[in-house]
């Protein structure tokens, strides 16, 4: 009998180390860093929610000097998470990315100001220094000065654009008059620094008509055309919408998991508990599939740049609902 059981346990732990090693693989890159920002791709690990879809799912964080598609294109990563501006300036330079599931709904980016400067409305940053970020993040800035017909090479008529780098230092020091940040992030880190609100003047781009596309998931273009690689996609972006949801239903929890997933140790409780609540209204509406007329926005937004426009020919191809449909019936 003993030795039946012995058999028996041997034979459970092989199949349970068979179904380990029969996982499918996947490795996701992040826009940025370990936080809220991606708490539904946390939650889905730590719930378990991959590894009911059988899949292995390795997060890699993201950073200053990390570009996501650079990394999908290297092969460094399956899938990514990047905002739609710099996604379809990147297809139209030759990197075919497509947006396969789009799980924020709304903008979080603003341009927050120090009212001393006198900035009252778009039409008072002539002749101002803004902050902005690069890498890719600079594309919705660009446009939206576009659209209020200002140049950014400096000058009375235009604007003096500061490289911001990921921190709200320039508007803390006064380099800057204003600088670029996000309702879940740096806005909460200029109030820690010793601003009240009424200290700052706040523009919301989804206020000012030219809100685009933030957090996508996106992957390459030929790499749907294998069936494995989008039954595995299929199944990522179901396990993930589920992580999102449930992070959206239990906000602070959520914030907890992310946190002990930061190998950094430099996010705190009360800054991620209160960037989940605020990623959660930007993520609010969505059930992961893109909605074309979001879509059309932003690329109407983005063609409709002046001169100097973000991307200069409506994309082909860009989005698909193949892997929504499917992962989401």
């Amino acid at each position: 009998m003993k030795k039946l059981m012995t058999a028996m346990l041997a034979g459970a732990m092989s199949f349970a180390a068979a179904q380990a090693l029969a996982a499918d693989k996947l490795t996701l890159q992040l826009k940025w860093v370990t936080q809220a920002q991606f708490a539904g791709y946390y939650v889905a690990q730590d719930k378990g929610f991959y590894e009911e879809e059988d899949l292995d799912v390795e997060i890699k964080p993201g950073g200053p000097d990390i570009a996501p598609p650079q990394v999908l294109a290297g092969g460094g990563a399956d899938v990514i998470i990047d905002w739609m501006p710099a996604a379809l300036a990147t297809r139209e330079k030759g990197v075919a990315l497509v947006n396969v599931a789009q799980p924020f709904k709304s903008s979080g980016m603003m341009l927050v100001c120090r009212k001393e400067t006198g900035i009252e409305s778009p039409e008072d940053f002539k002749g101002k220094t803004l902050g902005v970020w690069f890498f890719g993040n600079e594309y919705p800035f660009l446009s939206w000065m576009s659209h209020l017909g200002l140049p950014t090479d400096g000058g009375e008529e235009g604007v003096t654009v500061l490289k911001q780098g990921f921190n709200v230092d320039p508007l803390i020091q006064k380099q800057a008059d204003c600088i670029s940040t996000m309702t879940y992030n740096e806005y909460w880190q200029v109030i820690d620094a010793g601003f009240e609100p009424d200290d700052l003047v706040v523009f919301k781009y989804e206020d000012q008509g030219v809100a685009t596309l933030e957090d996508g998931i996106y992957v390459l273009e030929d790499n749907l055309k294998d069936d494995a690689f989008v039954d595995r996609l299929t199944r990522f972006v179901r396990a993930s919408m589920k992580g999102w949801k449930w992070a959206e239903e239990n906000p602070d929890e959520a914030a907890m998991i992310v946190l002990d997933n930061d190998a950094s140790g430099a996010q705190t409780e009360k800054h991620q508990k209160r960037m989940m609540g605020e990623i959660a209204k930007l993520t609010a509406g969505s059930n992961g599939a893109l909605d074309p007329a979001d879509y059309e926005r932003t690329v109407k937004t983005l063609l409709e740049g002046g001169s100097d426009p973000v991307i200069t020919k409506e994309p082909e191809g860009a989005w698909t609902h193949m892997i929504t449909d499917k992962a989401l019936q």
